[in-house]
């Protein structure tokens, strides 16, 4: 018998789209990463490695690598809330009632002072702001003075008056400070900035005694062009830095306290 020839396979010509789609499968799934981390907050990042960085640098606690693992966690969650319960934290004048009242008494007197010095507060010539020694009050210059002289003007004696009145109901103790602009003054009466500005300060704190205030709470300085809070170089500027400042302290700085030789300043 013959034999049979045997069965030719056809080559698959289409064996190459195999390989295709599995590039284009990865190709996709390529994309797919970079996009999520081009996606990533960087800022929440940054924070999740200082936080890693100061934990190796310090000896670790199994408090700190609680705190530090929750914190981590609301990094990355983008939550911002704590998991669990948490402690409320209590703030220093929740937690001493002192230090609250005299919170709360410190934002009366200022008040109280920006509404006794309302007129000049609304032209911009009366600033109150607070500080962490206590209450600023900020006049400038020209309300209270005549260009070169540290008389008080009759209009301006009448404001100060109506602060003397609130001050004169607080035990805290005042101190009141004359500054001048970097524009030298010689006259017979003030032959320097120096004479001038301590003069303005003390012309205030003897309307504040007279109005009632006790003299033993207050203190007047004289900084001169020392301590500008704005340039020299303008008129605005030089406006800005002729002015006096009436400082109600917290009650624990007191002005009359004496400092050994030995001692740091506080």
């Amino acid at each position: 018998m013959p034999r049979k020839k045997p069965h030719e396979e056809h080559e698959n010509l289409e064996r190459w789209l195999v390989s295709y789609a599995d590039f284009i499968t990865l190709l996709f799934a390529f994309f797919v990463v970079m996009y999520a981390l081009s996606s990533v907050n960087e800022g929440k990042y940054r924070v999740l490695s200082d936080s890693l960085i100061q934990a190796f640098q310090e000896k670790p606690t199994s408090d700190k690598l609680i705190n530090m693992g929750q914190k981590n966690a609301e990094i990355l969650t983008g939550t911002g809330k704590p998991i669990g319960k948490s402690v409320p934290q209590r703030s220093a004048e929740d937690a001493n009632p002192a230090v609250q009242k005299e919170t709360e008494d410190m934002k009366r007197i200022a008040r109280n002072v920006q509404t006794a010095m309302a007129p000049m507060v609304e032209q911009g010539q009366v600033r109150v702001t607070r500080s962490p020694r206590g209450i600023m009050v900020e006049i400038n210059a020209s309300t209270l003075f005549p260009s070169g002289d540290a008389t008080l003007q009759p209009t301006s004696a009448q404001a100060m008056a109506a602060v003397a009145k609130v001050l004169s109901q607080v035990d805290n103790p005042i101190q009141v400070e004359g500054h001048t602009d970097n524009i030298p003054i010689r006259s017979p009466a003030y032959p320097s900035n120096w004479e001038l500005s301590s003069a303005r300060a003390g012309s205030v704190v003897r309307l504040l005694t007279e109005a009632g205030v006790p003299p033993g709470r207050m203190v007047a300085i004289g900084y001169a062009d020392n301590k500008p809070v704005d340039a020299n170089t303008t008129p605005e500027g030089r406006s800005r830095n002729r002015r006096v400042n009436v400082l109600i302290l917290n009650s624990e700085n007191d002005i009359g306290r004496e400092i050994p030789l030995n001692a740091p300043a506080p």
